[in-house]
């Protein structure tokens, strides 16, 4: 596997001005319940994880005809998740966002500052090994 590099400069002025990232923004905390109506829901989930050297296009195009787009991207972005296609982007498009993302969006001021180890490590901590 290689490992991802950090986006180029232009590459984040290019995210910064990305359509998908400005709805991001614009419905952060507009939809708890985007979940339950994803176009996703119907759909087999490895469709959103292809293997690195399989093309992402049939996630991305099922994401671009999904309502909820703008939550499940903005979701995407706060908690940092690079694998997978997340809103119609693909995890090389979500790094550079990343980058914009944090440094446009403000935290939200109504999350506890310890909160813990991040959502993952939770769930993680849940499975049981064998």
């Amino acid at each position: 596997m290689t490992r991802a590099r950090m986006p180029r400069p232009h590459e984040v002025a290019a995210a910064r001005r990305d359509p998908r990232l400005l709805r991001a923004v614009r419905e952060r905390q507009k939809d708890d319940a985007w979940r339950t109506r994803g176009t996703c829901q119907s759909v087999d989930p490895e469709t959103f994880f292809p293997a690195p050297n399989e093309p992402a296009d049939a996630a991305v195009a099922l994401c671009r005809s999904c309502d909820v787009q703008g939550s499940c991207l903005a979701w995407a972005l706060d908690v940092g998740d690079c694998h997978g296609v997340w809103g119609g982007t693909t995890p090389r498009e979500r790094r550079a966002m990343l980058v914009a993302w944090r440094g446009e969006v403000e935290p939200d001021p109504d999350a506890i500052d310890d909160a813990g180890p991040p959502v993952r490590d939770r769930l993680l901590a849940l499975v049981p090994l064998s």
